[in-house]
């Protein structure tokens, strides 16, 4: 309710509030004149008694009127219609002093003005309201001089406090904006950084483990040409599938960063057909990517244990992504022409363990991007990573993803793998 009270609040327009504090300030010397009204010996003359007051009255409404419509979108020329209605009302009702309730018009208007204006720009409204005042003090002590307090003193105060408040309510919320900003500026780095995180991880697991398998395959057949030209023509058969595979991989990803700027998926502006994108590489992929690995000199022995189930699809191409850069790193600098793929159905989780028994650096060798992209896939899922050398020898990657009960888009059922154990 107070919030709703707010919001109507700040739909009305400023002009509405000066022109009805002005109206309504305008009745009480119709009190104040009443004879004998508030024990006042000496009633001011009635403005409505004589043609003159009438007219003045009438033009300090209507400038008023024409002010506060203006005040919005001309302050200048509103202020001054304001200030000009404000003495007019005094020449009505022939006061020898400013009228100090009348003058709170004024005091929205430079309200309103310095809170939607810098502090440069909103202090001469504040200044053409005090000249105002000082120069009807000193009309009035010129023609009739002095007797008692001038009240314009008092006029200005309001004036300095109302332009102080605008200026506060301006200051807060340029305040706001700008902390604002910087927000929206923090949000958008840290989105763009976690997005180059995701595609460096993806193009680190994807295109590391296709290079290195064409690497060894290619080197292969430079070392069997001669000799084994049926060997040396099966390894480079081995390396155009990899490439062609890394090729595809490399595209979907492309078209997939491409599509977020497509948001119906339509054609692109050139009339080409978008490349259809493949579907994510899953735990069912697991079998292909032991074949590969074993046409490149390492047989992978995969183990199934639980009972296979469908998974949310983050937690499926993360475990994919994990044994295949572990695998890539066996066939690279393990030293070991074997290693063993452990995937474990349990009931509130996914475990994944690659071993091997090899002599050589294993997956501490090179950059570190692969352990590291290991262990933030897990972090991002909220699971746990471990990494390092066996006692007997070898080296040991584990990984184990919390699945959740239910999940909205269950992937399609996984057939079990031939050769499962």
């Amino acid at each position: 309710m107070v919030l709703l009270r707010h919001t109507l609040l700040k739909q009305v327009p400023p002009g509405v509030w000066a022109g009805a504090s002005w109206f309504a300030t305008s009745l009480y010397p119709l009190v104040w004149s009443a004879p004998g009204a508030l024990d006042n010996p000496a009633p001011l003359p009635n403005a409505l008694g004589d043609l003159r007051g009438q007219l003045c009255l009438a033009l300090a409404s209507i400038l008023t009127l024409a002010g506060c419509a203006m005040l919005t979108r001309r302050p200048w020329p509103g202020l001054v219609l304001l200030l000009v209605s404000t003495g007019a009302f005094a020449v009505a009702w022939r006061l020898r002093e400013v009228p100090s309730l009348q003058f709170l018009a004024v005091d929205v208007a430079v309200g309103f003005i310095s809170a939607t204006r810098p502090r440069r720009a909103s202090l001469p409204f504040a200044g053409a309201a005090l000249a105002a005042l000082a120069l009807f003090l000193a009309v009035r002590q010129a023609h009739a001089g002095e007797n008692g307090t001038p009240s314009e003193p008092y006029v200005a105060l309001t004036v300095i406090v109302a332009w102080l408040v605008g200026n506060l309510v301006y200051q807060s919320r340029a305040y706001a904006e700008k902390l604002r900003a910087q927000l929206l500026t923090q949000v958008a780095a840290q989105a763009t950084a976690a997005e180059r995180l995701r595609i460096a991880r993806e193009l680190h697991d994807m295109v590391a483990h296709s290079i290195g398998i064409i690497a060894l395959q290619a080197g292969a057949a430079a070392r069997v040409f001669d000799t084994q030209p049926e060997n040396a023509r099966q390894a480079m058969l081995a390396v155009e599938s990899a490439g062609r595979e890394t090729l595809a991989g490399l595209r979907r990803m492309l078209v997939a960063l491409r599509q977020a700027d497509d948001k119906h998926g339509e054609d692109d502006p050139e009339g080409r057909e978008r490349a259809p994108l493949g579907p994510a590489a899953t735990l069912a992929d697991i079998e292909r990517l032991a074949e590969t690995a074993t046409t490149a000199g390492v047989r992978v022995r995969v183990r199934w244990r639980g009972e296979q189930r469908p998974l949310p699809a983050e937690i499926d191409l993360s475990a994919f992504r994990i044994v295949q850069e572990s695998v890539t790193n066996v066939v690279r600098h393990a030293g070991t022409d074997s290693c063993e793929v452990t995937v474990d159905y349990g009931a509130k989780d996914l475990a994944v363990e690659i071993t091997d028994r090899g002599t050589g650096a294993g997956t501490t060798a090179g950059t570190g991007y692969g352990l590291a992209g290991m262990r933030e896939r897990v972090a991002l899922l909220h699971g746990e990573f471990s990494a390092g050398p066996r006692p007997g020898g070898g080296f040991r990657i584990a990984a184990r993803f919390p699945v959740p009960p239910t999940h909205p888009s269950p992937a399609a059922p996984q057939p079990t793998p031939a050769g499962a154990q």
